[in-house]
């Protein structure tokens, strides 16, 4: 019976796992859909029930889904505080809080409920492509996003020093500096904080040249990750055939 399960849950080829999978996936979107639908002002009561109906329908499916992956687990722990256990916890977690904490607090709590989006991705072979692909390059993106921070800082005491004088309440401090710093590394440029002395803006251009390679660095990484997950999943098909 366990190793039925684990074919159930794990097995997307068979008939049983393509049925499962499909049936789990749509209760994700309507889920979400009826998340959405509970922000709507003026909703009526009659909505509300409703959709408190469907929303513990489909808690109770997927506390169920999670309960047999802990089950069917070679190792359950390793399951339990893996990335797929942790966001399919945090998608029914929020329901079982109702009588532990207060309205505001569960309010704010409701919203881990989005991460129910994250459980496709092991439903979709193109989305889990992706979460091979980072797995590939997870040195290369924690090294970059450290560059990048170091980046951040360094923009943000720069244009500090060059504008603090002529903008004091726009450029009051490095840490308000940091948003500028953001904006212009990501060449977002929303126009709300920009320099107006000559060193300022000279600081800036050379800061908008560096922005340029940190919005193109990733793409490349992403962009070769994707092609190895293409062949790690085309070398996997070949040995199972």
């Amino acid at each position: 019976m366990k190793e039925e399960l684990r074919l159930l849950v794990e097995d997307n080829t068979t008939k049983k796992g393509k049925l499962f999978d499909y049936i789990i996936q749509a209760l994700i979107l309507l889920s979400l859909i009826a998340f959405s639908i509970e922000t709507l002002p003026n909703i009526s009561i009659e909505t509300i029930k409703y959709l408190d109906y469907f929303e513990t329908f489909c808690v109770i499916i997927f506390s169920i889904e999670y309960l047999i992956r802990v089950y069917v687990a070679k190792k359950p722990f390793k399951y339990i505080f893996s990335f797929y256990g942790i966001i399919d916890l945090l998608a029914i977690l929020p329901f079982y809080l109702k009588g532990t904490l207060d309205f505001r607090a569960l309010r704010a709590f409701r919203v881990f409920r989005i991460f129910r989006a994250l459980k496709l991705i092991r439903y979709n072979k193109a989305l889990h492509r992706f979460h091979l692909a980072a797995k590939i390059v997870r040195e290369e993106i924690v090294l970059f996003l450290i560059v990048t921070a170091i980046f951040v800082f360094l923009a943000s005491a720069g244009i500090y020093y060059f504008e603090n004088e002529a903008q004091p309440e726009v450029f009051a401090s490095i840490f308000h500096s940091a948003w500028w710093a953001v904006v212009t590394l990501t060449t977002v440029g929303y126009g709300d904080v920009y320099p107006i002395t000559a060193g300022g803006k000279i600081f800036t251009f050379c800061i908008l040249i560096i922005g340029v390679g940190i919005v193109t660095i990733p793409a490349g990484l992403v962009a070769t990750s994707l092609s190895k997950a293409r062949e790690i999943e085309e070398k996997e098909k070949e040995s199972m055939e």
